[in-house]
C-alpha cells in the first residue's frame, strides 16, 4: 500500500523527482534543495513506485517520456494507489493535448521542458495552496458531518423533526459516499432538490459543481441542446458552440428534476450517457467524456409510465440504483412546528418583519390542513400570514381561507352507507373497494405505486380496478 503525505500541514516537505536523465535529476535535486525541499529521486516509473513503498512523499515531479513505465502510466498507477498524492508532470514534447491528457488522468499540473527554475518552484507553491484548500474543505466537511450526526434537526437546508425524515437523512449520508445514480421520489414541494443537493454536499464531489435542470420546464426542441450542448451551425440560430449541462456539471452532480417529463428520444440518449460516460453535442460526431453523478427526481409514477409506454424500462433500472422516497408533509405533521419556526426566521430576514411565532390555534389549523403543495406550500402560507399579520404572533385569521376552513378535529370512522332495499353483498363490496382505492390515492397524492402498497395490491391489479371503477 502506497503511503501518501502524513504531515497535517499543507507545506510540502519531500519531493520525489522521477526522470531517466541523470543531469535533470541532479539539477532538480539541487534547485529544490535550495528552495527548502527534501528531495528523493528515481530513474523510472517502476523505481518511483518502489520508493513510495518505502517512504511518504508530498508531491511527485515526473518526466513523461521514460523507458519502461512512462510518466502517464505512473500517473494512472498513483491515481489508483495514492489518489490524494499530488503529481506534476514534465515533458520536452510539450503540447496542449499532452497536458490535458495528463490532468485528465489525475496530474495536478504540467511543466514543458526546457523550463526556468522559477517555473518548477512556482508549480510546487501552487500545488501547496491547492492542497491546503483541499484539506480545509475536507476538515469542514468532516465537521459538518459530525454536527449533523450529533443533531438530527438538519440536513443541508432541510429541517428534520420526524422519524421518516431521519431515515431519509440516514440514507442520504450513506448513499452520498458512493458514486452511484440516485432516484429521488416524492410529491411536488416535498424538498427533492434540497435532498439532492444534500447528497452532493456530503459526497466526494462536493467541491465540484451542482447543476439542476427541470426537464419539464424546457421546450422539447431545446432540451437536447440544453443537456448536451451544440456546435456552431448545428441548427438555426446556433451561431457558436455551446456547452451543455452535462459538461457544465463535469466533476460534480447533475440533478435531472422531473425526469418523467423527459421525451422518449432523449431517454435513449440519457441512457447512453449513464452507460458510457460520454455525451455528444448536437451537430457533432465526436463523443466527449464526462464525469458526472446523476441524481434524478420526479413526482410521477415511473413504473406506471413504463407500463403505459411513456418511460423506458431500461432507463428506470439504470436510474433506480438507489431510491429515496420523501414522504409528504401530511405524513410528518410533527415537522410543521419546527418548519414554521425555520420559515418565520427566513421571512423576518427577507421581508423585514418581526414575527415571533404562531398561536396554538394557528398551528392546529396548519397541522389539520393536508398541504397538497407540501413544504413549499407551507412556506407560501406563512408568507401570506406574515403579510396579513398586524402583530408579532400569527393567528388563524391571518392564514389563507383554504387553511382557515379546515377543522382540527380528526374525521370519524369510515361509514359505508346503504339503503334497506339494496342489501347486495357484492355491490357493497364493490363500493367498499372503490372507497378504499379513492382514499389510498388521496393519501398518496395520486401515486399509484404507493397506493397499491397501502392497499396490499399489485400495481397491475390496482390499474385494473381503477379502470373498472372509472377512476383516473
Amino acid at each position: 500500500m502506497l503511503r501518501a503525505v502524513a504531515e497535517p500541514t499543507s507545506r510540502f516537505v519531500r519531493v520525489l523527482v522521477v526522470d531517466d536523465d541523470p543531469a535533470v535529476r541532479e539539477m532538480l535535486e539541487l534547485l529544490l534543495s535550495r528552495a527548502g525541499y527534501e528531495v528523493v529521486t528515481a530513474d523510472s516509473g517502476e523505481a518511483a513506485l518502489a520508493q513510495l513503498e518505502q517512504r511518504a512523499v508530498d508531491v511527485v515531479l515526473s518526466d513523461v517520456r521514460m523507458p519502461g513505465m512512462g510518466g502517464l502510466a505512473l500517473v494512472d498507477a498513483l491515481a489508483q494507489r495514492a489518489p490524494d498524492l499530488t503529481v506534476v508532470v514534465m515533458s520536452a514534447f510539450g503540447s496542449v493535448e499532452l497536458a490535458l491528457d495528463a490532468m485528465r488522468r489525475g496530474a495536478y499540473d504540467y511543466i514543458p521542458k526546457p523550463f526556468k527554475p522559477d517555473e518548477v518552484v512556482l508549480a510546487l507553491r501552487k500545488a501547496e495552496e491547492r492542497e491546503r484548500l483541499r484539506r480545509e474543505n475536507a476538515a469542514l466537511r468532516e465537521r459538518v458531518a459530525e454536527l449533523e450526526a450529533g443533531s438530527a434537526d438538519r440536513l443541508g437546508g432541510m429541517v428534520i423533526a420526524s422519524d421518516a425524515m431521519r431515515n431519509v437523512a440516514r440514507l442520504v449520508r450513506k448513499v452520498a459516499a458512493f458514486d452511484t445514480s440516485v432516484l429521488v421520489l416524492g410529491e411536488s414541494g416535498v424538498g427533492k432538490e434540497l435532498v439532492s443537493r444534500a447528497i452532493h454536499d456530503a459526497s466526494p464531489r462536493a467541491d465540484g459543481p451542482f447543476v439542476a435542470v427541470n426537464c419539464g420546464a424546457i421546450p422539447e426542441a431545446l432540451l437536447e441542446s440544453e443537456l448536451f450542448g451544440h456546435v456552431r451551425g448545428a441548427f438555426t440560430d446556433a451561431r457558436s458552440d455551446r456547452v451543455g449541462l452535462f459538461e457544465a456539471a463535469d466533476g460534480g452532480t447533475l440533478l435531472l428534476d422531473e425526469i418523467g417529463e423527459l421525451p422518449l428520444n432523449l431517454q435513449v440518449k440519457l441512457l447512453r450517457v449513464l452507460q458510457e460516460g460520454e455525451i455528444r453535442r448536437v451537430g457533432e460526431t465526436r463523443p466527449r467524456k464526462v464525469d458526472v453523478r446523476v441524481v434524478a427526481a420526479t413526482s410521477r409514477d415511473l413504473a406506471a409510465m413504463v407500463e403505459e409506454g411513456t418511460f423506458r424500462q431500461d432507463l428506470l433500472y439504470r436510474l433506480d440504483v438507489m431510491t429515496l422516497r420523501i414522504p409528504p408533509l401530511r405524513e410528518r405533521v410533527e415537522e410543521i412546528g419546527p418548519l414554521c419556526a425555520h420559515f418565520v426566521a427566513r421571512l423576518n430576514e427577507r421581508l423585514g418583519t418581526s414575527i415571533e411565532g404562531l398561536s396554538e390555534a394557528a398551528l392546529e389549523r396548519l397541522r389539520a390542513y393536508p398541504f397538497p403543495g407540501n413544504v413549499r406550500e407551507l412556506e407560501n402560507v406563512l408568507e401570506h400570514a406574515a403579510v396579513m399579520a398586524d402583530g408579532p404572533v400569527l393567528m388563524p385569521e391571518h392564514l389563507p381561507e383554504r387553511v382557515r376552513a379546515i377543522h382540527a378535529e380528526p374525521p370519524g370512522d369510515l361509514v359505508l352507507r346503504f339503503s334497506e332495499e339494496d342489501l347486495s353483498v357484492k355491490r357493497a363490496q364493490r363500493r367498499l373497494e372503490r372507497t378504499f382505492i379513492e382514499c389510498a390515492l388521496a393519501k398518496t397524492g395520486g401515486n399509484r405505486t404507493h397506493a397499491a402498497k397501502l392497499l396490499d395490491l399489485s400495481h397491475r391489479a390496482l390499474l385494473y380496478k381503477m379502470k373498472e371503477f372509472g377512476l383516473r
